[in-house]
């Protein structure tokens, strides 16, 4: 599991277990997004996950997303994660791409957002800024 921090409160993980869910309570999470779809490999029981994550003391929320399919319901849900979950919050799916995707649409429907400094950070991530800006600009 790599954990890149995108801004203090909120980082992006690529596949994570549900045994991981208790090393990531201990990295000091306290949130953690889900952006994997029912039934993806890795990802078949999304219950297992649900209990771990109660198990380890952590909020649980799924947003679950295709990639590069993200509807305005579902970029508002996770904004309001975002915004009302305890932090710091882990947003994941199978590479981290479809968290970082739902970041940055999230972020940039705020009227304060810096669209360069949310480029750069995926960037620092390990994830191409390209189609995220070309996202932006739809």
């Amino acid at each position: 599991m790599k954990i890149h921090y995108l801004e203090p409160e909120f980082a992006i993980a690529d596949a994570i277990t549900p045994q991981d869910l208790t090393d990531i309570r201990d990295q000091g999470f306290r949130t953690v997004i889900c952006n994997r779809r029912p039934g993806e490999e890795g990802f078949e029981d999304e219950q297992s996950f649900k209990e771990a994550a109660s198990e380890a003391g952590l909020e649980w929320v799924c947003v679950p997303v295709s990639p590069g399919e993200y509807s305005d319901a579902d970029v508002e849900t996770f904004g309001k994660a975002l915004e009302h979950s305890p932090s710091p919050v882990l947003g994941f799916c199978r590479t981290g791409r479809r968290a970082v995707h739902m970041w940055a649409h999230a972020r940039a429907q705020e009227p304060s957002c810096n669209i360069p400094l949310l480029l750069k950070a995926a960037h620092e991530a390990g994830h191409d800024p390209q189609p995220i800006q070309e996202m932006l600009q739809k």
